[in-house]
């Protein structure tokens, strides 16, 4: 109880509620959803003048440092890639079976994250054994920044390519 006699906000919960909003939704920014909602085909493996990206490449890439970044969380024998070329795929255009994969993946694998949040076993601020300082709260924001940043540069290509409304 705080001195005005109101109970004290279980902040665990509140953290969790608030890290997934940011995961799953769109505070300040579009989600990674509405960013690819409606992208014409033809358009993924188009790479505008002075981009060193298409958004399949973007997309591709979210996909990989998410799943990586999961498998650092969970994984006490986490072995790092190579970077940056095991980061970025080198293919322009996706096949349909890649595009599709890809989305389904990422979801997944953000529902993954998600259940890490939401179980009560793991501490948010604990250092990983196997890292050298970070934790699953590091992770899960590095996550969310990430995939944001990304998200902004899939908007700004399809403004670019007449793709945004």
């Amino acid at each position: 109880m705080t001195e005005s006699n109101q109970p004290v906000a279980d902040t665990t919960s509140a953290l969790r509620k608030q890290l997934i909003s940011l995961l799953t939704g769109s505070n300040a920014h579009k989600s990674f959803d509405a960013a690819i909602k409606d992208l014409p085909t033809e358009l993924r493996g188009v790479k505008p003048d002075k981009l060193p990206y298409s958004i399949w490449q973007i997309v591709d890439h979210i996909r990989i440092v998410q799943e990586d970044i999961l498998d650092f969380s969970r994984n006490p024998n986490y072995q790092s890639r190579p970077w940056p070329d095991s980061y970025w795929t080198k293919d322009v255009a996706p096949t349909e079976e890649d595009w599709q994969q890809a989305l389904k993946q990422i979801r997944e694998d953000r529902a993954a994250i998600v259940t890490l949040i939401n179980d009560p076993e793991p501490d948010f601020y604990t250092p990983f054994a196997h890292g050298d300082g970070q934790n699953l709260l590091r992770e899960i924001l590095l996550v969310a920044d990430h995939t944001a940043y990304h998200v902004g540069e899939i908007i700004i290509i399809r403004r670019l390519l007449d793709a945004w409304n």
